[in-house]
């Protein structure tokens, strides 16, 4: 009887009972009970087929892992790396957050100063550094900069890391932009991500390059893959990418004409920009009424196929109308530079200033709004803006705070500080979430002080902590750490006033502890990479 066999009858004699299905007599010691014999024989041919597996063929070995130039971090980054990737912070007692830094909030910062250093990984930590990246979406562009070629190869032999072949940078890996063949190979043979990678490094030294290597096997590419490299030439974008962005109008994927067409229209003296022009100035126009000046709307009647080549959608999302819809996306495309012609010489802030008719406002300014916030036009930008003191709701301008948060965007670093700043100081911390999040760290001193301003002040007032710890969890990453010893003060508890919600004291003198022990932590994580 095989072994296979053999273990088969076992099997069946421990289901049916000893009772019924005796042992077979070659698998058991002599002068036991049958139960007894039964599991001594299990165990022995147990060990017998574990121990019995033939030896798999050999896989081929992988090949070497790349070398990597980049420096080596000093020791003490390296040990904060390794505590960043394992530690959690524990919560306090009743859910409180407690005084310790959140240290899962500072791993990408660390990164990014890191990358900034342009540090290589140490090996040891790459498995969970890409676990890290695999979890949190928010952390791969940074993680897999710092992880360079040695993560991109370690991610070819686990299935659970193929987020990095594609997500990767691929910058470490490059051959010489100005070598044609290495390019080539590359470009002909080598990863999504690092064909990304290539063509925008090849984009950054000869823009013409770039686009003729596009070219070239821009018919054979995949959708999504020609969405992405169509989305590298936004770098650079200059008029000598019209013919090819033109011919990508026609595009067989939805999402690459519209893609092509908003490219086009970033360029005021692209064919597409002088079409939408034509449409949206046919649709807006000075109103000239008794005694008032104002702007007329007529919108769209129809689309027809010639807007729709050049990006339109046709079909409005669930609740838009279809006229507002059309009309949106023609200003949104037109040329910022159509508008002070087509209102008598006037400025963008007194263009937006005008009243416009028959309910139009909000969708014109809009539309205006992301058509600043595509071309880069910090003139609109402002305009639509309105002054930081002036309420939302009288503003000549946008409402929204998420428009608003993008109008900031294309502004210096400096002025939307000071814009930001003065919103805070004029209208508190309850609004201020989203204008917060574009403005560049560390805040300059007047955001930060403001911020840190308004949170005393709703401190004071008694008011309930957690209703800003959104704000405060901002204000651990992004307030200068030198901010620290001024900030000293607040983290003493304060006595509690009638009016106040209960224990709100404690929490808040908790909240301010744990700010100033994250910025001295941020300090010394500084320290430790230089």
């Amino acid at each position: 009887m095989t072994s296979t066999s053999l273990w088969e009858e076992l099997v069946t004699s421990a289901l049916l009972g000893t009772d019924r299905r005796t042992p077979p007599p070659e698998a058991v010691t002599p002068g036991k009970d049958a139960p007894t014999a039964l599991l001594d024989a299990a165990a022995l041919h147990t060990v017998r087929r574990r121990a019995g597996l033939l030896p798999a063929p050999a896989a081929a070995r992988p090949e070497p892992a790349p070398h990597d130039a980049r420096p080596q971090l000093p020791a003490p980054a390296r040990r904060r790396l390794a505590q960043l990737l394992t530690d959690r912070s524990a919560p306090s007692a009743g859910g409180r957050r407690g005084t310790a830094p959140d240290l899962t909030e500072l791993l990408p910062q660390w990164l990014a100063a890191a990358n900034a250093h342009e540090y290589q990984a140490p090996p040891s930590v790459l498995p969970a550094l890409l676990d890290a990246a695999r979890a949190r979406t928010d952390l791969r562009p940074q993680a897999l900069t710092f992880a360079g070629p040695r993560g991109l190869w370690l991610a070819r032999l686990n299935p659970e890391w193929k987020f990095a072949l594609r997500g990767a940078s691929g910058s470490a890996t490059l051959p010489d932009v100005g070598d044609p063949e290495a390019v080539q190979r590359l470009w002909d043979e080598g990863l999504f991500a690092e064909r990304v990678a290539l063509l925008a490094a090849v984009r950054e030294r000869d823009a013409g390059t770039a686009l003729a290597l596009l070219a070239a096997t821009w018919s054979t590419e995949r959708a999504e893959d020609r969405l992405m490299f169509l989305d590298s030439l936004r770098t650079g974008l200059t008029d000598a990418d019209e013919p090819f962005l033109e011919q990508a109008l026609s595009d067989r994927s939805r999402n690459v004409r519209a893609t092509a067409a908003e490219l086009l229209s970033a360029l005021p003296h692209s064919a597409l920009a002088g079409r939408m022009a034509a449409r949206a100035a046919s649709c807006v126009s000075l109103d000239r009424g008794e005694g008032t000046t104002g702007i007329g709307v007529e919108a769209p009647h129809e689309c027809d196929a010639d807007m729709q080549r050049d990006g339109v959608m046709p079909n409005p999302p669930s609740g838009r109308g279809e006229r507002s819809w059309w009309l949106g996306q023609l200003v949104e495309a037109a040329p910022l530079s159509t508008w002070p012609g087509r209102f008598g010489g006037r400025t963008a802030a007194e263009i937006v200033a005008l009243p416009v008719a028959d309910g139009w406002g909000d969708e014109l300014h809009a539309a205006w709004c992301r058509a600043a916030v595509r071309q880069r036009d910090a003139e609109w930008s402002r305009a639509l803006l309105g002054a930081p003191g002036t309420p939302p709701e009288t503003s000549p301008g946008t409402t929204s705070l998420a428009e608003r948060a993008k109008l900031l965007a294309t502004l210096p670093e400096g002025e939307r500080a000071g814009w930001v700043a003065e919103f805070i100081a004029a209208h508190g911390l309850s609004e201020a979430f989203q204008l917060l999040g574009v403005c560049a760290v560390p805040w300059a001193e007047p955001l930060g002080r403001a911020v840190v301003d308004a949170l005393d002040i709703a401190r004071d007032a008694g008011s309930y902590p957690w209703s800003f710890s959104g704000v405060m969890g901002l204000a651990e990453r992004c307030l200068n750490p030198g901010e620290a010893s001024r900030l000293e003060i607040l983290t003493t508890t304060p006595p509690e006033t009638e009016g106040a919600s209960p224990g709100a004291g404690g929490y808040w003198s908790e909240a301010f502890q744990r700010l100033v022990s994250t910025l001295r932590l941020r300090a010394t994580m500084a320290v430790e990479l230089r």
